[in-house]
């Protein structure tokens, strides 16, 4: 991984991105969507996750946060590890997932082709963080979070997508709760 993509400054208010294996649509269910957002909802209670800004698209994610523990690496690592989890036991227990078979067959196929994999794995590994260190940065960033699922041809305003953090900028806080951001107002 290049110098480009780690978490320099721990104190650091950050962008990161991480995918499903094979970006497999995953996330076009509401089951494993609320894997996603009670995990973070338990990581802003219990772990000094500081969210900022949030999209969950079907075989991505994107986060703009800081740990106030000082360990965004191990914060994410841990939260990737719970979700992994939740989701193989949600797709192995949902009689109604028509995928189950082949979601299954691509988890184990990436796992077996990392040594550090005991054997399915659910997210690819880097996660691309990108440390945000002026106003223009981060609204540019929060910009292109809240346009992803515009620009996927999703929906046409970016606060009709449910599982993103432009509804929280319209005061919409049914799905996740944010962190202020004091100095974008």
């Amino acid at each position: 991984m290049s110098r480009k993509y780690k978490f320099h400054n721990v104190k650091g208010l950050y962008f990161v991105s991480f995918a499903i294996v094979y970006w497999i649509d995953l996330f076009t269910r509401e089951e494993y969507l609320k894997i996603l957002a009670q995990s973070i909802d338990y990581c802003r209670k219990h772990k000094g996750l500081e969210l900022y800004a949030y999209c969950f698209m079907p075989s991505h994610v994107h986060l703009i946060f800081r740990d106030q523990k000082e360990n965004p690496s191990k914060l994410l690592q841990e939260f990737k590890r719970h979700t992994a989890k939740k989701i193989l036991q949600a797709v192995e227990n949902n009689p109604q997932e028509s995928r189950k078979e082949w979601l299954l067959w691509m988890f184990e196929k990436a796992g077996k082709s990392k040594a550090n994999v005991s054997k399915y794995q659910v997210w690819q590994h880097h996660n691309k963080p990108i440390e945000l260190w002026s106003l223009s940065v981060i609204k540019q960033k929060i910009d292109y979070i809240h346009q992803n699922p515009v620009n996927a041809g999703f929906v046409v305003h970016p606060e009709d997508w449910k599982y993103s953090s432009a509804k929280n900028f319209q005061e919409d806080h049914t799905i996740l709760e944010i962190d202020e951001i004091g100095f974008l107002a």
